[in-house]
C-alpha cells in the first residue's frame, strides 16, 4: 500500500542573490525542502570537498603505502564483490601503477567459495601471491580473524572500507574508515570508493613529499582522472548523497559525459544504450552498475574489475558484452524466484493485516547471487522489512541477505536478535538499509520468529505504508524541456537527496503494455483535452493495469527528457498510478 505526501513548501525570495540567482525558481524551493540553505552546498567544484586531514588514519595510511611502492614490494588489493567493491579495486590498482609501483596485483573472494571480506581462508589464497601489504577496499572493519592470519604470515594488512564496525576493530597496521571511533570526517557516508580515493591521494601526496616522482621521471597521476569510478561506485551502492557525495558523483559524470572516462565504462555504457554526453545519477545505479554487479552476483567478480581496468577498447567491449549477457542471465534467475517467492506468500493466504511485520523466505535452492536482489523487490511490493535465505556452500547452513525500510536500522535490528538469542547469528553485518547473515538451516524458523518481532518491537503500524514524498504539482504549462532541463541539470539526484517528484490529476487517453510489463501512457490536462504529455511507468502489476475502464488518474511522476533519434521530448517517469 502506498500514500503521496507533499513535502512543506518551501518559498523562496523573490530577490534571489548570489549562486540562488543563477537557479529556476522553482530549483531553489526543491533544494531549500532538501536542506539546503547556504548556497555553498550548492557548490560542485572539488575545493568543497571534506578535507583528508579529518580522515583518521589517512597520514599514516599514506605513509604505509608509500614505504611499499618505494621498496618496490608487492601490494595486493583486496576487493568486494559488488560495484563499489569492482571501481574500489579498479581505483588502487589504477592509481598505484601510475604511481609507479612496481607490484600490485588484486584478488576478489568468489563469494560462493569464501563469503564476504578478508577471511582467514582468502588470507590463505593471498599468500600464494606473497603479498607484503594487503590494501582491503569496501571490506575488512569487521575481519578479526582474517587480519590475525594475515599478521601471523608477516603480511601488512591496511584496511578502507566505510562500513560500520563492530566493539572490536581488526589489528590492523592502519584502518580508514569514517564510521571508525573517533573519526571526525564529516562526510560518514563516502562509498568504499570514496575511502580508496581519499586514501590514493594521500599516497600521491606522500611520495610527492618524499620528491619520488621528480626523482623517477614520472608523472604525477590527476586523482581527478579516477572521479568516473568514484561516481559509478558511490551511486550504484546507493550511499546518502550528502554534499561531499554530490561534489564527487557530479565531477565523475562531468568527466564521463565528456568523454573522459575508464574504456570499460564507455562500453558499459554502450551495450545498455545510454548517451554518455546526456548521462545522468540514475543511468549509473540502473544501467551500468547492475551489469557490473552480475559478473559477482553470479560467477567471479574478477570479469568486472578487468573490465574497467582495461586501456583496449576493444577488450573493454568484447567484456562488456559478456557482462551484459551475465545480467540478462541474472534477470531471469531474478524472475523465477520472485514468482516463486510471490507464490509461497500467496499460499499462506495472509491479508495485509496478518502479513509478518519482517518477511524472511526461504528455498533451498535459490541463487545466493541473487537473494539480495530478491529481497529488495519483495521489500519495495510489500513495504515490510525483508531476508531471503538460500543454502550455502557450508555444510548445514544458510546465507541471507536483507533489505530494510525507513524507520528500522537492519544492521542494528539484527544485532538485537543476536543479543536476545544468543548463537542464533553465526555472523552477520551490513548498514542501515542491507545486511548479510549466516545461520544454521535448522534455526531459520526461530530466527524469523525473533526478526518479526524485534520490527515488531521498532515500527510502528503506520510504518508498514509507503510514503511517496511529492514536492507538489505542477501546471500543465510547467511540464516543458527547460523545466525538465533544470531539474536534470540540478543534480546529482540520489539516496537522500531525491529526485524531485511531483503528483497531479490527468485524464487517462491511451494506455498500453510495452516490453511485457511497462505501461506506455498519453496523459491529458482535465481542464483541456487538446493538452496532452506522454509518460511511462516501469514494472507495473499486470493484475491491474491496463485497464479500459479507468478514464480520470492521479499520478506521481518525474519529469524526464525522451532522446530519441535526435528529437527531445518532455516524459513523465510515473512511480505511482491510481484511478480515480
Amino acid at each position: 500500500m502506498r500514500k503521496i505526501r507533499r513535502r512543506e513548501v518551501v518559498c523562496h525570495p523573490t530577490t534571489a542573490t548570489g549562486a540562488w540567482a543563477d537557479l529556476h525558481p522553482l530549483l531553489v524551493s526543491l533544494y531549500r525542502a532538501r536542506g539546503i540553505e547556504d548556497e555553498r552546498q550548492l557548490s560542485r567544484d572539488l575545493k568543497v570537498l571534506a578535507p583528508p586531514t579529518a580522515l583518521k588514519g589517512l597520514p599514516v595510511a599514506g605513509a604505509l603505502v608509500a614505504d611499499a611502492v618505494e621498496r618496490g614490494e608487492r601490494v595486493l588489493i583486496l576487493g568486494d564483490f559488488d560495484a563499489d567493491g569492482a571501481t574500489s579495486c579498479a581505483l588502487a590498482v589504477l592509481g598505484l601503477r601510475a604511481m609507479g609501483a612496481a607490484h600490485v596485483d588484486f584478488l576478489v573472494p568468489n563469494r560462493f567459495e569464501y563469503g564476504y571480506g578478508l577471511t582467514p581462508e582468502i588470507v590463505a589464497v593471498a599468500a600464494q601471491m606473497r603479498p607484503d601489504l594487503i590494501i582491503t577496499v569496501d571490506n575488512g572493519i569487521s575481519s578479526l580473524e582474517g587480519v590475525a592470519a594475515a599478521n601471523a604470515l608477516g603480511i601488512r594488512v591496511l584496511i578502507t572500507d566505510h562500513h560500520l564496525p563492530g566493539a572490536e576493530l581488526p589489528d590492523a597496521a592502519c584502518i580508514v574508515n569514517p564510521n571508525q571511533p573517533e573519526c571526525g570526517f564529516p562526510s560518514k557516508h563516502l562509498a568504499g570508493v570514496g575511502v580508496i580515493f581519499y586514501v590514493m591521494t594521500a599516497v600521491r601526496a606522500e611520495l610527492r613529499r618524499r620528491d619520488w616522482f621528480r626523482q623517477r621521471g614520472l608523472a604525477e597521476p590527476n586523482m581527478a582522472d579516477y572521479l568516473d569510478l568514484v561516481a559509478l561506485g558511490t551511486v550504484a551502492d546507493v550511499v546518502p548523497l550528502d554534499h561531499n557525495n554530490r561534489v564527487l558523483v557530479a565531477q565523475g559524470l562531468r568527466r564521463i559525459r565528456a568523454g573522459r572516462c575508464r574504456p570499460g565504462i564507455s562500453a558499459l555504457l554502450a551495450v545498455a544504450r545510454r548517451d554518455p554526453g546526456a548521462l545522468v545519477a540514475s543511468d549509473l545505479g540502473f544501467a551500468v552498475g547492475p551489469r557490473l554487479n552480475a559478473a559477482g552476483r553470479l560467477d567471479d567478480m574478477s570479469l568486472g574489475i578487468k573490465c574497467l581496468l582495461t586501456d583496449d577498447p576493444v577488450r573493454a567491449e568484447a567484456m562488456a558484452q559478456q557482462l551484459d549477457e551475465l545480467n540478462r542471465d541474472r534477470r531471469a534467475i531474478e524472475s523465477s524466484m520472485q514468482r516463486e517467492a510471490l507464490a509461497s506468500l500467496d499460499a499462506l493466504q495472509l491479508d495485509a493485516q496478518s502479513l509478518p511485520w519482517g518477511l524472511c523466505l526461504y528455498q533451498p535452492e535459490w541463487h545466493q547471487g541473487v537473494i539480495g536482489i530478491l529481497a529488495s523487490r519483495i521489500k519495495d511490493r510489500f513495504h515490510r522489512p525483508t531476508i531471503v535465505f538460500a543454502d550455502s556452500e557450508e555444510e548445514g547452513m544458510v546465507k541471507g541477505s536483507a533489505r530494510s525500510i525507513t524507520g528500522l536500522h537492519i544492521r542494528d535490528a539484527l544485532d538485537a536478535v543476536a543479543a536476545t538469542h544468543r548463537g542464533l547469528l553465526s555472523k552477520f553485518g551490513g548498514h542501515a538499509m542491507a545486511a548479510g547473515m549466516t545461520l544454521r538451516r535448522e534455526r531459520v524458523d526461530h530466527f524469523r520468529d525473533a526478526f518479526d518481532a524485534v520490527v515488531r518491537m521498532q515500527l510502528t503500524e503506520a510504518d508498514l505504508t509507503a510514503v511517496l514524498w511529492s514536492d507538489g504539482e505542477l501546471a500543465f504549462d510547467d511540464l516543458n524541456l527547460e523545466l525538465a532541463q533544470a531539474i536534470q541539470d540540478g543534480g546529482p539526484w540520489g539516496q537522500h537527496f531525491p529526485e524531485p517528484l511531483f503528483d497531479g490529476e490527468f485524464t487517462l487517453v491511451q494506455q498500453r503494455l510495452v516490453g511485457e510489463k511497462h505501461l506506455k501512457l498519453v496523459l491529458g490536462d482535465p481542464r483541456d483535452r487538446a493538452r496532452l504529455v506522454d509518460g511511462i511507468a516501469f514494472n507495473v502489476d499486470l493484475r491491474r493495469w491496463p485497464d479500459a475502464s479507468v478514464q480520470r488518474v492521479r499520478a506521481a511522476y518525474r519529469l524526464d527528457i525522451n532522446r530519441w533519434r535526435g528529437q527531445e521530448s518532455v516524459q513523465l517517469i510515473v512511480e505511482h498510478l491510481e484511478p480515480l
